[in-house]
């Protein structure tokens, strides 16, 4: 595989694309304040380009989405729609919420991926008939031997999983949290089945595709789409998956794989670290500046 090339803005390339697809968490905001280099090219972007749709593993649906993107002060200027692995999921609940209960593994703010779904979320381990699972309970201090007992136990019983955020794992201020992703890992170690529909499954693509098509009247054209995201095992493989090209933010979660030890991106070591996963990125940069 080739070296990515190193990017120094958006502007750059800018003129190749149509649209851009861009992740949220990690590469427009940290989840305490957003990032003002990256909300000024998207902006630029979509007053100059095209639409910019933001694309984020968060299990809410795109409305607490927003609200959450304007308490961190980035507004609809900077984005055309906004799609969540919430939104892609909520398909999969309405249709597993007939057969019973759902044991429920989350923070109770998620609530709202519930919402408007007639589903039972009382379920335990023993007589649940799948789990829904959003995050850990405990982002912030659960480990992964908190689960492993009643995984093991569900396992048994062939409870599938239904995911509702792939990520593995997010950077939030400073601290590295655990994600629903980690915990879908785990479960299927122990033998369980786990359904996910965002980054990098297929639905969550599908449904950037139809807001697309929304907003600009007319099929979308793959080569004129541009991916951006800091995630490996989702932004940067789901992208590959649907033959998008890619500018991987490489300074993130990755930052301790893919920099030298004066804090700068290094191409041999970010070549190492998407050849480890078999990936691919067309461009990388250690953050989204226009």
């Amino acid at each position: 595989m080739s070296h990515p090339e190193l990017l120094s803005g958006l502007s750059a390339v800018c003129g190749q694309y149509d649209a851009l697809f861009c992740d949220i968490w990690g590469v427009i905001h940290n989840g305490r304040q957003h990032f003002p280099p990256a909300y000024e090219a998207l902006k630029r972007f979509k007053a100059e380009r095209g639409p910019v749709i933001l694309i984020s593993n968060s299990p809410r649906p795109r409305d607490s989405l927003i609200a959450q993107l304007e308490s961190l002060g980035i507004m609809e200027d900077g984005f055309s729609a906004v799609i969540s692995s919430g939104d892609a999921t909520r398909e999969y609940l309405r249709a597993y919420a007939p057969r019973g209960k759902a044991w429920r593994i989350g923070d109770p703010r998620e609530q709202t991926l519930y919402d408007a779904i007639d589903i039972a979320l009382d379920g335990t381990p023993e007589d649940a008939a799948f789990i829904s699972c959003t995050s850990p309970y405990d982002d912030e201090h659960d480990t992964l031997d908190r689960y492993r007992a009643d995984f093991a136990a569900a396992a048994a019983r062939r409870l599938p999983m239904i995911c509702a955020n792939p990520d593995k794992v997010v950077q939030r201020g400073d601290k590295i949290i655990m994600c629903a992703g980690s915990l879908a890992d785990l479960y299927m170690d122990l033998g369980g089945e786990a359904i996910m529909a965002g980054k990098p499954y297929a639905p969550i693509y599908e449904l950037c595709y139809a807001a697309l098509e929304r907003l600009t009247g007319k099929p979308h054209d793959k080569s004129r789409i541009l991916a951006v995201g800091d995630g490996l095992p989702t932004d940067v493989l789901g992208a590959n998956g649907q033959k998008l090209d890619l500018l991987f933010i490489a300074a993130g979660i990755h930052a301790v794989e893919a920099t030298d030890a004066n804090g700068r991106l290094d191409p041999l070591l970010l070549k190492n670290l998407l050849d480890t996963e078999g990936a691919e990125a067309r461009y990388v940069a250690d953050a989204l500046r226009w």
